[in-house]
C-alpha cells in the first residue's frame, strides 16, 4: 500500500510517498481503509523534529474511513464491525491508504456525517469542545478572544462559544479571513496589532473573561493585558513558536490571572469522555448546527504541499489528504 513517510526530519521536502507493507491489526485494534486524513500543526512539529520521534515514521494522526479488518478481541457485531465508518484522533501513519487504529480510539460516525466531515472534526472539533466547555467553560454573557479566528480550531471554537451564549472577539490577518470569522459568529474581528487595547475598549475597560490562544509567542504577552481580573489565559498551541519564560508575579500584577496549557489527551482520558465529546460534535454536524469548513483537499502525493500551505498560513479551515481519491484543484487561501 502507499503511505507518506519521514525518513529524516526537516522541511516539507522530506515527506516521501511510497509503497510500504500493509499493517496488520493486533489485539484490540482495527484495520481501516482511509478515506480522509487530517493535516495538523502537530504533523509539522513531528516532521521537523520539533517534537522528536525515531525515524522512519508514518505521517498523520487523524482521519476517517471504513473498517476492513478486526484484531483479536474486537466484536464483529459491534460498532467497529467491518464496513463501519469510523473516525479517530490518534493513529500514527494516517496519511496512508490503510492504517491500524486502536479500538479505544475509533469512534463510530453517525448517519448524516460523511468521512471528510468526521476527519475534519476529530482533532480540531474535540479541541474546540474541551476549550469552550471544560478548560474555560464559557458562561452566558462572557466575552472572550479567539486567536486565529479563521483557522480550523478558530472557526469551530467561535461557533461553540456563541452556542453557549458567549461573545467572540476574533483575531485574523486579512479581510477575507475576517469575513470567515464573522460568518462563524464572531461579534468583532480585530487585527493582531493592538488587539488587547481594542478588546478592553469593546468591554468598557473591563477586559475579557478568557483568551483562547493557539498562536503562542507572538500573542501571549499582549493577551494577558486583554484579560479582566481573574481572567483565564488558555494557551493551547504555539503556531508562532513557544512562549518565552515569564515571572508568575506578572499574573498577580495584572489582576490575579490564570494561565493553563491544556492538551486534548488530558481531556479525553477515558473512552467514555472521548465518546461524550465526539458524540456532541458529530451530532451537531449531523444536525447542521456546526459548520465545518474544509479549506483544502490534497492527494496523497501532495502531502508536502499541504504542509507548506499550512505553515505558510495560506489556508483557512481544515486541510485534508485523500489517500484514495483525487484532490480538489481549488484550495481555500482566504
Amino acid at each position: 500500500m502507499r503511505a507518506v513517510q519521514v525518513r529524516r526530519t526537516g522541511g516539507p521536502e522530506v515527506l516521501e510517498v511510497g509503497e510500504v507493507e500493509e499493517p496488520v491489526p493486533g489485539p484490540g485494534q482495527v484495520l481501516v481503509e482511509v478515506d480522509a486524513a487530517g493535516v495538523n500543526y502537530i504533523d509539522t512539529y513531528l516532521r521537523s523534529g520539533t517534537y522528536p520521534m525515531p525515524t522512519p515514521f508514518g505521517v498523520g494522526l487523524e482521519g476517517a474511513g471504513r473498517v476492513v479488518g478486526l484484531g483479536e478481541g474486537v466484536e464483529p457485531d459491534g460498532d467497529l464491525r467491518e464496513g463501519a465508518l469510523v473516525a479517530w484522533k490518534q493513529a500514527p501513519g494516517s496519511c496512508a491508504e490503510r492504517v491500524v487504529v486502536d479500538a479505544a480510539e475509533a469512534v463510530p460516525v453517525p448517519d448524516g456525517v460523511d468521512a471528510e466531515t468526521a476527519a475534519a472534526l476529530m482533532l480540531q472539533g474535540l479541541t474546540a469542545h474541551y476549550l469552550a466547555t471544560s478548560t474555560y467553560p464559557v458562561a452566558e454573557g462572557d466575552t472572550v478572544v479567539v486567536h486565529a479566528g479563521a483557522g480550523g480550531v478558530g472557526l469551530l471554537l467561535t461557533q461553540m462559544v456563541v452556542r453557549r451564549g458567549g461573545r467572540v472577539l476574533a483575531t485574523t490577518s486579512t479581510p477575507e479571513k475576517a469575513d470567515l470569522a464573522r460568518g462563524a459568529g464572531a461579534a468583532e474581528v480585530l487585527g493582531y496589532e493592538g488587539f488587547a487595547a481594542r478588546a478592553r475598549e469593546l468591554t468598557g475597560g473591563e477586559g475579557v473573561a478568557a483568551v483562547y490562544d493557539g498562536v503562542g509567542r507572538a500573542t501571549f504577552a499582549e493577551g494577558l493585558d486583554a484579560l479582566r481580573p481573574r481572567g483565564v489565559m488558555v494557551l493551547f498551541g504555539g503556531a508562532s513558536g513557544p512562549v518565552e519564560p515569564f515571572d508568575p508575579q506578572v499574573l498577580n500584577a495584572k489582576g490575579s490571572l490564570y494561565v493553563t496549557r491544556p492538551s486534548l489527551g488530558a481531556y479525553t482520558r477515558t473512552r467514555e469522555e472521548l465518546l461524550r465529546r465526539t458524540g456532541d460534535v458529530l451530532a451537531w454536524a449531523a444536525a447542521d448546527e456546526l459548520s465545518v469548513r474544509v479549506g483544502g483537499r490534497y492527494a496523497l502525493e501532495e502531502t508536502a504541499r499541504a504542509h507548506e500551505d499550512l505553515e505558510g498560513r495560506r489556508t483557512t479551515g481544515k486541510l485534508l489528504v485523500l489517500p484514495g481519491g483525487a484532490a480538489e484543484a481549488e484550495l481555500g487561501r482566504s
